[in-house]
């Protein structure tokens, strides 16, 4: 038999979908902080937020799953060092938060955040050259057919920073679009599916240099906290858009709002921020060529019965001595 403890407590219908993974697994659904330390003492797994507490009275326990992908507010010293395994929530939210990255980069391609404010303000004013595209169709041959302003995306280069399940499928959406894709990770390979060889991070000079719109996929760790400093940031195109749909620690605010008056890079679309949530006198707000929404990239209906099936897909491995489908390192932190 099995053992494997949920606290926080699931509701009914989540905790007998788990009972009925086995019939060599026993749930206990932990009522309270008290009646959770009890049960984990001879638990085998453990599914939800675990803290130093619990884990210190576990005695037998030889795997944990987070409730989440991230895990930078997860992890701490001594999980690190338990001989667990440990598994996360990856993999979940790819289609969802790809979806999310077009929409900013449409956006910023046809100027729909401006003409949306303009639209509050009942303004017709066609932005840049556009406004002359209409006595070009009329009179052939009276004016440059280049449209400054708008951009096309079969032109355009998207470059993807940390290639996982997000990264990755954010290069298949862009390159779907007729976009050229580059995109840095940890652990350079080819994604033929998204015409992508992904380099490795010591090229991402490289792909500042080439890309029209950077998109930050990767997860926070040591290494990428604070990344997007101003020196990175310089290394961008004036013409660049730098999306963060990965974690807000890993680009400096401060930074961020220099470069953008200074008109070291075009613009910023951010779901994610330094500060959570943005204090509503902060500086970005008001900045006419950035598009904030409020950490919702990840949002969807789908997602709950996804969690769900991750859950019971590693509860049956976990009683069958398999490994889970979503291992973590956690030395890495993903």
């Amino acid at each position: 038999m099995w053992t494997l403890v949920v606290f926080p407590a699931v509701d009914d219908v989540r905790l007998q979908r788990l009972q009925s993974v086995s019939t060599q697994l026993v749930v206990i659904n932990g009522l309270n902080r008290e009646h959770a330390l009890q049960a984990i003492v001879e638990a085998d797994a453990f599914f939800g937020k675990i803290t130093p507490e619990l884990l210190k009275a576990a005695k037998k326990l030889r795997w944990v799953q987070s409730p989440t992908a991230s895990l930078e507010h997860y992890l701490f010293p001594e999980l690190v060092e338990h001989p667990c395994v440990l598994s996360n929530m990856r993999g979940l939210f790819s289609d969802v938060i790809a979806d999310h990255v077009m929409g900013y980069v449409l956006c910023f391609a046809r100027n729909l955040h401006i003409y949306l404010r303009q639209q509050a303000e009942r303004k017709w004013a066609p932005v840049g050259d556009a406004a002359a595209i209409t006595d070009f169709v009329t009179a052939p041959g009276t004016i440059t057919p280049m449209d400054r302003a708008h951009r096309h995306l079969s032109d355009q280069t998207l470059g993807v920073v940390g290639v996982g399940h997000i990264g990755a499928e954010i290069a298949r959406r862009a390159a779907s679009f007729g976009m050229t894709v580059i995109g840095v990770d940890p652990h350079p390979r080819d994604i033929p599916e998204a015409h992508l060889t992904v380099w490795s991070m010591n090229r991402l000079p490289d792909l500042l240099a080439m890309a029209d719109y950077t998109v930050i996929a990767a997860p926070h760790t040591p290494e990428t906290e604070g990344l997007f400093d101003r020196t990175l940031m310089k290394q961008m195109k004036p013409s660049a858009i730098l999306i963060n749909i990965g974690r807000g620690a890993i680009v400096r605010l401060d930074d961020l709002i220099a470069a953008l008056q200074a008109n070291e890079i075009a613009g910023a679309a951010l779901d994610v921020c330094e500060i959570e949530p943005l204090p509503s006198d902060h500086p970005l707000w008001t900045m006419p060529n950035v598009i904030i929404t409020p950490h919702v990239a990840a949002a969807s209906p789908r997602v709950p019965e996804r969690h769900l099936e991750t859950l019971l897909e590693n509860v049956r491995r976990f009683v069958n001595g398999e490994p889970p489908v979503t291992v973590v390192d956690k030395r890495q932190w993903y």
